[in-house]
């Protein structure tokens, strides 16, 4: 039978506040949220899949008879619970009454993420596979580029269906394609955006100029999309075959990355790892971010960028959850659904729909226009890649952001800019600063290689989804940040004393 018939629409999820006791948020044991969200799972079982979440990329939508499988492809969103591709496949497999697989397939590099990010998803992967053993789920980890490894799968398994999830950026585009001219023509295969709340391609069908002109589009799909996750459950459909066991050990240290870049202990791997960070957030950090997120002095951001770049979290249930619990807190509230949903999903809408979304060729031509204008500008400075990378320029304050980035795989969001906007003013031209500012977010922060990252490096130093200003050197209209600007912002001696070369 057709697939497309199978699923219908989603119901919203229960009441706010579903078992919540009489204690506050602050005296809560730590762990609340997770039972909370489980319940809440519980509760939705008989939630419908919206087909809108899913589109097919093959001609045939029908699962052929006497296949032996429905497969997941994981790949951008690394969860079992709360993942729209999980749960699509697993009400396909049980209308079919069919086994469920999930693989992954691990390609031995990508882009320029270090260890650091590999073994942040490889150890997440490890807690996956755990869950989906006590699901009846087969997990296999495919090692290799997905169209070498994953056709080959999808015959010896006798895989009747694939689904998988959504990445707009240039590889893992090019890897469906591959994939798709080899699978058989008699097995559907689509794909389900299980990253975006509202789905990319229902949010906006073109290019959108920036968050004023992609807002409205996505505020108003949010009731439809916004709804509670149904749980994934032990899958009543045994398969036959028992997947390869996964030497995790090994694998870790097949990885052709550079190990210099370490791990991080700020951030442990894991679906409930994230919802921890998530409850930490909620709990001690939310009613701070309307007011304070812009200080780097100041715990009130989320924390929560490794596990949703990663996928071990939930966007959806991130801000389900902030919602929930934020009453208190509703400029808060307010603010970070505009950065979670609305300014993440158009920098997924920028990489999506323009193939130059890391290149200069894929600025607004006033923009173009304007760092040709200026590229023989003379330089203030002139540094080279390795001392940016070092951390060895002449201002404290983006050393100090830059041995944040070197040192917990992250930075905070308003040093973001004030770092890549120095980059393009000390560089030689607007082409080697983006390069730069790609290359050292990608290799050293642990959500690097991602849409939120390409767009805030575009937006820095070529002014996408931002307009022009004042005509100065080396920038021209770009918007311009300087030293004494961030001085006005908070305290920057605190942040370069934080982040100081300790002396010997």
């Amino acid at each position: 039978r057709s697939i497309s018939t199978h699923s219908f629409w989603t119901r919203s999820g229960a009441p706010s506040g579903v078992g919540e006791n009489q204690k506050t948020l602050g005296e809560r044991q730590a762990g609340w949220l997770q039972l909370e969200v489980a319940e809440l799972r519980a509760r939705n079982a008989a939630c419908k899949f919206n087909t809108k979440r899913v589109r097919f990329l093959s001609e045939n939508q029908k699962v052929p008879q006497g296949c032996g499988g429905v497969l997941y492809w994981m790949a951008r969103d690394q969860r079992v619970q709360d993942n729209w591709a999980v749960v699509y496949a697993q009400q396909l497999a049980l209308a079919e009454k069919l086994p469920l697989h999930i693989c992954f397939c691990l390609v031995p590099r990508y882009l320029d993420a270090a260890y650091r990010q590999y073994a942040f998803m490889i150890r997440g992967l490890r807690k996956v596979a755990k869950e989906c053993k006590s699901l009846d789920i087969q997990f296999h980890l495919l090692q290799g580029e997905p169209e070498r490894t994953l056709p080959g799968f999808v015959k010896s398994w006798n895989i009747g269906a694939v689904v998988m999830d959504f990445n707009p950026l240039r590889l893992p585009l090019q890897w469906t394609e591959k994939v798709k001219k080899q699978l058989p023509a008699d097995i559907p295969f689509m794909q389900v955006d299980a990253h975006n709340v509202v789905p990319c391609w229902e949010a906006s069908p073109k290019l959108e100029y920036g968050a004023r002109t992609i807002r409205g589009k996505i505020t108003k799909l949010l009731p439809e999309f916004l709804t509670e996750f149904p749980p994934v459950d032990i899958h009543p459909h045994s398969s036959t075959k028992t997947a390869k066991a996964v030497d995790w050990d090994e694998v870790l240290s097949s990885v052709e990355v550079d190990r210099t870049v370490g791990e991080v202990e700020w951030a442990q791997p894991g679906a409930a790892e994230g919802m921890a960070m998530l409850e930490s957030f909620i709990q001690h950090r939310l009613r701070l971010f309307a007011t304070k997120r812009n200080n780097p002095n100041s715990a009130a951001l989320s924390q929560l960028s490794p596990w949703l770049h990663s996928g071990q979290l939930s966007a959806q249930r991130v801000v389900k959850e902030v919602q929930r619990w934020g009453k208190n807190a509703r400029e808060s509230v307010t603010s970070f659904t505009e950065e979670l949903v609305v300014r993440r999903e158009l920098a997924d809408n920028f990489c999506f729909y323009n193939k130059n979304y890391d290149s200069i060729d894929g600025a607004y031509d006033w923009a173009k226009k304007t760092l040709k204008d200026h590229a023989k500008d003379k330089r203030p400075y002139l540094y080279t890649q390795e001392q940016l990378e070092n951390a060895r320029t002449h201002d404290q304050l983006w050393n100090a952001a830059q041995r944040q980035l070197l040192l917990e795989g992250k930075m905070h969001g308003f040093m973001r800019m004030y770092w890549a906007k120095k980059i393009l003013e000390w560089t030689s031209s607007p082409e080697e600063a983006l390069a730069i500012a790609v290359y050292l977010n990608d290799h050293y922060a642990l959500d690097g290689c991602d849409p939120n990252g390409y767009v805030g490096c575009m937006w820095s130093i070529c002014g996408i989804h931002d307009q022009g200003w004042a005509e100065r050197p080396v920038f021209g209209k770009v918007r311009y940040m300087n030293y004494d600007g961030c001085k006005r912002k908070f305290d920057v001696g605190q942040f370069e004393r934080r982040y100081a070369v300790k002396k010997a």
